[in-house]
């Protein structure tokens, strides 16, 4: 098995990106004994999507899980779709800030994960960290990642399967904020289980995570 990662460059005005931090230590522990390699993607639109696809080429993986951070979210969260559309409420790293613009022209709306969400978020929680099923991914680059990697299994690499997780602050990124963060060692941790889980598990629970609203 073979297993890539990915996390983001910083953005926003931040120091760190706790995801990019969080990938590197995955890769190291190589969870479930498996090939694990991280790479870190620009915080841009259109190249972050170019450097995920020759990471694909270059390592031949079975599993890709990418990352990315999502203040204000209090734990770990599975994303269950990627939507066809770029709207941008801040600029991404290189000044782009496209607006209800086509990640891929004439592309399927959207995609919903080739990874089994809801068994990943309960082996997450009985890691005992906070884990939810999340309906949307935003219209930033965490999306535009997804949908591209989505897109990608899709029309070019059947066998593979992947999916995209958000995840909280690190601690260092709130000081002074009333805002929850994890450690970065705990989002490893999670990450972790969730890349041994999805490399374990083809059928999904069939459990109620849908949010009311």
């Amino acid at each position: 098995m073979k297993v890539l990662i990915t996390g983001f460059e910083p953005f926003g005005g931040e120091g760190v990106n706790p995801s990019w931090a969080a990938a590197r230590l995955v890769a190291e522990a190589r969870p479930g004994g498996f090939e694990t390699t991280a790479v870190r993607l620009s915080c841009v639109y259109g190249k972050a999507v170019g450097e995920l696809r020759a990471a694909v080429a270059d390592t031949g993986p079975d599993l890709v899980l990418c990352a990315g951070q999502a203040g204000g979210r209090t734990g770990l969260s599975v994303e269950r779709v990627a939507v066809n559309v770029d709207d941008a409420r801040i600029p991404d790293n290189a000044g782009n800030q496209p607006v209800d613009e086509p990640i891929v022209p004439g592309g399927p709306v959207a995609y919903l994960s080739s990874l089994p969400v809801k068994a990943c978020v309960a082996a997450v929680r009985e890691a005992g960290l906070p884990a939810s099923v999340s309906g949307t991914a935003g219209n930033f680059l965490c999306n535009h990642v997804f949908y591209g990697l989505a897109h990608l299994i899709a029309t070019e690499r059947p066998a593979l399967r992947g999916g995209f997780v958000h995840v909280p602050y690190a601690p260092e990124q709130v000081v002074g904020r009333a805002e929850p963060s994890m450690s970065v060692q705990d989002i490893a941790r999670g990450l972790a289980v969730i890349v041994e889980t999805a490399a374990r598990t083809t059928t999904d629970l069939k459990v109620p995570e849908g949010a009311t609203h």
